[in-house]
């Protein structure tokens, strides 16, 4: 750290200073000429709030799919529909058992089961067919969807939120203080800080099995050098049928999810297959903590852009993506 500040002053400038700003803008109060112009202090929180916890969905959907496309290089166009697939699942199995912690335990078998199927019967036939495989996966997405179309019909379902995460508490966070003196703090829903301080040590997880761990060694290894690592016992095809099916297990999870946070329903398999390929490109392929950056990069520009600009909502995340690319091509933490 101290390097960085005497090689990039002017940087470790502008980076204090933007530190300060957010700081200032997330706790202190906003003095009313502020708020003219950039409206209430209450509707920047919430878009933050949102962003952030939307993050940790992105996060979900996205880490699953850099397992497979950053560190496997498996390019599964079909991720989206496994998503969708099993936020179906976790809300059949909410409807059947009222348990909605044992709806993510049904989502990720289902979609690691479908995974399995991916990996054995398409990817291994055509590794290192980038091409194939992304026309192969493109065609399955579409049968995919339509057999869910189908069987789920039209309408958008809602995972009921278990009564014991139901409601707001309050943060700690200042939204105005009244001419009494009294100060007003906001309220947020309980089940997204729940939700996204899950995904935080589901995300902590799998970088420490990845990094600090022998499974996670010849992971890595059987990327980089898969036949040295035949040679040395390992049945590397095993291995990679595991880290396929736990990627496609987290989508399945993050279907729970995003049922319970929005609805499911017909195109959200697209929607968050789009979601990912940012996210990745944005995070850098094959890195857990950029997979983690970028979903929270991404989840605050669309929340924020909501709120302030909702015709453009949609164009600042890929502007942001491009800005990116233009100065950081492989991804802002990009694996060496």
């Amino acid at each position: 750290m101290s390097r960085f500040l005497e090689r990039h002053p002017l940087r470790s400038l502008v980076i204090a200073i933007v530190v300060i700003a957010l700081i200032w803008l997330v706790f202190a109060p906003w003095p009313q000429g502020f708020e003219e112009v950039f409206g209430k202090k209450k509707l920047f929180l919430n878009a933050s709030l949102n962003g952030i916890t939307l993050g940790g969905l992105y996060f979900l959907v996205a880490s699953g799919f850099t397992l497979i496309f950053g560190l496997m290089r498996n390019v599964n166009l079909a991720h989206g529909s496994i998503y969708l697939l099993g936020g179906y699942f976790g809300y059949l199995t909410v409807d059947a058992t009222g348990s909605w912690l044992f709806s993510f335990v049904v989502a990720f078998a289902v979609a690691a089961i479908l995974g399995v199927i991916l990996q054995v019967g398409v990817f291994r036939r055509m590794e290192g067919e980038e091409l194939r495989q992304t026309l192969v996966t493109i065609g399955i997405s579409i049968v995919l969807a339509d057999l869910m179309l189908w069987a789920f019909g039209g309408n958008s379902w809602q995972i009921q939120t278990p009564t014991w995460l139901r409601g707001p508490v309050d943060l700690p966070l200042v939204t105005a203080v009244k001419s009494s003196g009294e100060t007003v703090f906001l309220s947020y829903p309980i089940v997204r800080l729940v939700i996204f301080a899950a995904s935080v040590v589901i995300g902590l997880a799998m970088w420490v099995v990845l990094n600090r761990t022998r499974i996670g060694m010849i992971v890595r290894a059987g990327v980089d050098d898969r036949d040295m690592l035949s040679a040395m016992g390992v049945r590397i095809q095993i291995v990679f049928v595991v880290v396929f099916a736990f990627g496609a297990g987290l989508a399945g999870m993050a279907g729970v999810v995003g049922g319970t946070f929005q609805s499911i329903s017909p195109g959200e398999d697209t929607r968050f297959l789009l979601a990912s390929l940012v996210v990745v490109i944005v995070g850098g392929m094959g890195s857990i903590p950029g997979a983690a950056l970028g979903a929270v990069i991404i989840g605050l520009a669309e929340q924020i852009g909501l709120a302030y600009f909702p015709t453009y909502a949609i164009a600042l995340t890929f502007l942001v993506m491009v800005l990116v690319l233009a100065v950081r091509p492989q991804g802002l933490l990009a694996r060496r």
